[in-house]
């Protein structure tokens, strides 16, 4: 894509690097981004040879969140159907790992959350600032982030609007791998790549419950669980995983 595009896309073989590419504003997302942003993961869900995505910003810094220039000429930064950043209200159904350096705060934290791994610089800061101007973090940020951390981390850090590291939120377990500076990127595919090498079928199955039970009653939670499942373990790609294990070998996935 031109130098002008404000999300660019790369594929690293099953892997789709999604970057925020206005780093002279920290990567704000405006109506343009959110549109891009959306356009990019539908990308990552409709074509079978992407596997999974790593959304990163450009710059140095991750996301800074809501474009508040753009805001007061009346863009709305939200997506029908798929809300702020055209990301946060309907993640991709493929796994989606957040590569954060610098900053990742206000509506750029709560794009964060919306994915589902978190790679970082040590030094990388996450935070929700929206008290501080009397406002509150609509945007995922009130529901996802007690799911993510224990209750009273999540509650200082909206409370405060204070950011904290990626040092310390990775002792909490929000930060899967923490990554040498300049090195983010790099690991974040990495781990992209760990996983896109297994069942594709068996990835999105494993993603989709993980995601939906919470909801669930604890009487019907196993039956839900097989209405997702079954159909992956009458697949060829279970047959050829079983297959590839007794004969010692790679498998060769078809996402059939």
């Amino acid at each position: 894509m031109s130098d002008e595009a404000v999300v660019l896309t790369e594929r690293v073989g099953p892997v789709l690097v999604i970057t925020l590419n206005r780093p002279q504003v920290r990567n704000a997302v405006d109506r343009k981004v959110a549109q891009s942003l959306a356009t990019a993961v539908e990308l990552l869900d409709s074509d079978p040879d992407l596997l999974v995505g790593v959304l990163a910003g450009a710059g140095g810094n991750f996301c800074a969140g809501m474009d508040l220039k753009a805001f007061l000429r009346g863009e709305s930064p939200n997506i029908e159907g798929r809300g702020f950043a055209g990301l946060v209200e309907k993640p991709p159904v493929k796994p989606l790992i957040a590569a954060v350096d610098g900053a990742a705060v206000a509506g750029g934290f709560e794009i964060v959350l919306a994915a589902d791994m978190v790679v970082a610089a040590p030094s990388a800061t996450f935070g929700l600032p929206e008290v501080r101007r009397g406002l509150v973090a609509a945007a995922g940020g009130l529901t996802r982030l007690p799911v993510r951390l224990p209750r009273g981390i999540a509650l200082e850090m909206v409370l405060t609007g204070k950011a904290m590291t990626a040092d310390r939120l990775h002792q909490h377990g929000f930060v899967n791998r923490l990554a040498p500076e300049g090195a983010v990127l790099a690991t974040s595919i990495e781990l992209a790549t760990e996983i896109a090498a297994n069942g594709p079928l068996a990835v999105q199955a494993s993603k989709r419950v993980i995601d939906e039970s919470p909801g669930w009653a604890a009487a019907e939670a196993f039956e839900r669980t097989r209405q997702i499942v079954m159909p992956v373990f009458g697949s060829n790609d279970a047959r050829e995983g079983a297959a590839a294990f007794t004969e010692r070998r790679a498998p060769v996935w078809t996402a059939t």
